[in-house]
């Protein structure tokens, strides 16, 4: 990795501090951000940036993991007290944070206006488990890894539940106090997500003495039941990005499975389609998300760290997703350069754009799922950290 990549990303999480503030949180967002400075903490060796990815995580937790300051309620989702609320911080769920206020009780749903309402998603609770849990692995300090558990126990019992014939679905998005679900339908790959992040919590150590997270083996079996092989496949660029970037944790995890294989045939196949149509139009700013698409510059990013890892009956599989990897560059050249972060389409979604072409450029706090002892330089001493909570329940 150059050092011009390395400054790059952390001119972008500078400006991504001075475009959110202290209260403006967004969580799918917030989630790419604290994994950006841990990759920038290994990139540099600066701890720094480890100070700043737990403020931001503080930061988070007493927003999101609280009600809306526009709401009937007040205090923790979760319903707690402030110490036990803030001992459990993710037990309640974590919110969105769009710009507006959840769709009421009995109110009918209006799917555009769907888009801007609070609630909250399993996908991006997903992602914030993968924040928790790459702060856990990177500093030691597990507790990061309890709150993670916490969150997933309380999301698959939200999110998951069973149809009348006894088959196993998820709700795409549920109200803020998860009491009743938002838009019943189930996102393609929610379930792969929950099976690959939940098999990731499980495989990092507990603190030893009083946290009590739930065990998550039975939500990774329902997950892995509710996963369709044959349907993972997409064009849309963030949807592969998001096929490969599990595949690589599956890797990393020592899940040389049908599932890991199945999400890489998936991946290749979306590639396939989005290279014939996507790549032949003309590159018209106003056409283009460029959060999606770096979504998938981060995916072939995983996809370049793939070959080294999986067993030897799937590298002609990585091989054939290897043609692609080139298009990483390419979209992260055209996202770079001022004229494109100048369009609307950058504008409309400034933070969420600016994390993650920090997350393209600098991608190992994000991908790689490192041991504590791995990076000792920034590990805390040892004995109680200042950061553990003391828990009244």
């Amino acid at each position: 990795m150059t050092d011009a990549r390395i400054q790059h990303a952390i001119e972008l999480m500078t400006r991504f501090a001075e475009q959110t503030g202290e209260r403006q949180r967004y969580l799918w967002t917030d989630a790419f951000a604290v994994t950006n400075y841990l990759g920038l903490a290994l990139a540099t060796r600066d701890p720094e940036f480890i100070e700043l990815a737990r403020a931001l995580i503080d930061r988070v937790h007493h927003v999101l993991g609280r009600h809306r300051p526009d709401a009937g309620r007040s205090g923790w989702i979760s319903g707690r007290s402030e110490p036990d609320g803030a001992a459990h911080p993710t037990i309640g769920g974590l919110r969105i944070g769009k710009r507006l206020d959840e769709r009421p009780p009995h109110a009918p749903p209006d799917e555009r206006a769907e888009w801007d309402k609070d609630g909250q998603y399993f996908h991006y609770l997903s992602k914030w488990m993968h924040a928790l849990d790459q702060t856990a692995r990177l500093t030691g300090d597990l507790w990061y890894n309890c709150w993670a558990r916490e969150l997933g126990a309380t999301a698959h019992r939200a999110f998951a539940y069973a149809l009348l014939n006894g088959s196993r679905r998820m709700y795409w998005k549920m109200s803020i106090d998860l009491s009743r679900p938002l838009i019943p339908s189930m996102g393609q790959h929610d379930p792969l997500d929950g099976y690959v992040t939940y098999l990731q919590l499980q495989d990092t150590p507990l603190p030893a003495e009083s946290c009590t997270a739930a065990s998550l083996d039975g939500a990774i079996a329902d997950f892995a039941l509710m996963i369709d092989p044959d349907h993972l496949a997409t064009n849309d660029a963030l949807g592969i990005g998001g096929l490969l970037m599990d595949a690589y944790r599956l890797a990393q995890l020592g899940k040389d499975d049908e599932v890991l294989e199945a999400s890489l045939q998936a991946a290749l196949a979306g590639l396939d389609e989005y290279a014939g149509w996507s790549l032949q139009m003309p590159l018209q700013t106003r056409r283009r998300l460029a959060f999606r698409e770096l979504g998938l510059a981060i995916g072939l990013a995983a996809v370049e760290r793939l070959a080294g890892i999986v067993q030897p009956g799937l590298r002609s599989l990585v091989a054939e997703l290897e043609r692609y990897t080139p298009l990483r560059k390419a979209l992260e050249t055209f996202w770079v350069q001022p004229e494109s972060q100048r369009a609307d389409t950058w504008q409309e979604h400034a933070a969420i754009n600016t994390v993650m072409l920090a997350t393209s450029l600098v991608p190992d706090g994000f991908l790689t799922l490192h041991r504590p002892a791995d990076v000792s330089f920034l590990n805390p001493p040892a004995g109680r950290g200042p950061r553990e909570p003391s828990h009244s329940a």
